[in-house]
């Protein structure tokens, strides 16, 4: 019964044969690559940008830091939720590759509103040399809560960030969870919005270890080359990122992955409320935020389920409620569902 993290499941047989596939004999290096040409142009296609510049990197912090380091000056400020990954998650590394432009956190909330960033903009860039200059702003989709930005409400605040001249960057490490909860197109999710630098993540929806780097204003794309190259993020073997990420977008892989790990979160959800529990955010992908008492989350830990508490932890009044954070990847078995449910 494991709910921990979309991170901990295993990958899709689908990415494993086109890795040994891959291993076949030679192949350039650097992202000079045959698989990769193919990426481009399948993640161009999918987001209806045929001048879109695309990148690998390993990981979704790489992706997140090296996109808004191309994005942002040192002296500039990133505007973000306090909840996003990029605030309390990646260990300063937006400052760091960034050389030194700090974060300003918008709201608490796990969602940002036009208002929050309007406000957030107008208290900045107001103290001359003495204060930083307004940055990219940053979204996350799906957010750290698990909810999910409408279409209207990202351009609502492309719309916002537009008017104060900055691009927008979004954090989509769970995208196709996002793209598939709105019934949307990923052009309609992104660039359309505002969106001029995308995080499209790869490893939390069944890849080994790739995500792709999207930017939509191809103007950017030498300098996050080199950033990318500075960063420590480019891959010599690089084949072995692009045949992950073909592999991941050939027969819609990606979207019946979300779909998947999108409906069992669904089903466990309704199991959760059946059973009593509060929900702190509304279900809206693959992942649940599910208030129980301390007792039952003792009783599901006796019997082997993985997960996360969130706001408390085991010492405490039993009939305390305290809540936990359960994610659905895309593998998990109705059967284990179905199991954590009959134990409460």
């Amino acid at each position: 019964m494991h709910f921990a993290s979309d991170n901990s499941g295993p990958v899709p047989q689908q990415i494993l044969d086109a890795l040994a596939a891959a291993n076949q004999g030679y192949a350039m290096g650097y992202g000079a690559d045959p698989q990769m040409e193919q990426v481009t142009a399948r993640i161009r296609e999918i987001f209806e940008a045929p001048e879109a510049a695309v990148y690998l990197v390993a990981t979704g912090t790489a992706a997140n830091v090296l996109a808004l380091s191309a994005l942002c000056q040192p002296w500039q400020t990133m505007f973000c939720t306090r909840q996003a990954h990029i605030n309390v998650d990646e260990c300063n590394g937006p400052e760091f590759f960034s050389g030194g432009a700090k974060l300003t956190t918008v709201c608490d909330a796990d969602k940002m509103t036009a208002q929050d960033l309007r406000r957030a903009l107008e208290g900045e860039e107001n103290r001359g040399v003495h204060g930083p200059k307004r940055g990219p702003v940053s979204l996350s989709q799906v957010t750290e809560f698990g909810t999910v930005y409408s279409v209207a409400e990202l351009n609502e605040l492309g719309a916002v960030a537009r008017d104060y001249g900055l691009p927008v960057h979004m954090d989509g490490a769970r995208f196709a969870n996002a793209l598939v909860s709105l019934g949307c197109t990923p052009a309609e999710m992104t660039w359309k919005a505002g969106v001029e630098a995308l995080s499209f993540g790869g490893t939390k929806n069944g890849c080994l270890g790739v995500e792709a780097v999207v930017l939509f204003d191809p103007a950017r794309a030498e300098e996050f080359e080199y950033r990318r190259k500075r960063g420590a993020h480019l891959f010599s073997k690089h084949r072995y990122l692009s045949a992950q990420m073909l592999a991941y977008l050939s027969d819609d892989l990606w979207l019946e992955n979300a779909r998947a790990a999108n409906a069992k979160a669904a089903r466990l959800a309704k199991g959760l409320a059946a059973a009593g529990a509060e929900f702190s955010h509304k279900v809206q992908a693959n992942m649940i935020f599910a208030a129980l008492p301390r007792a039952t989350h003792r009783r599901l830990f006796d019997a082997g389920a993985a997960y996360h508490l969130w706001d408390g932890g085991m010492d405490g009044p039993e009939d305390e409620l305290v809540t936990a954070r359960f994610v659905c990847d895309w593998s998990v078995p109705d059967a284990q569902i179905d199991a954590l449910l009959a134990l409460l």
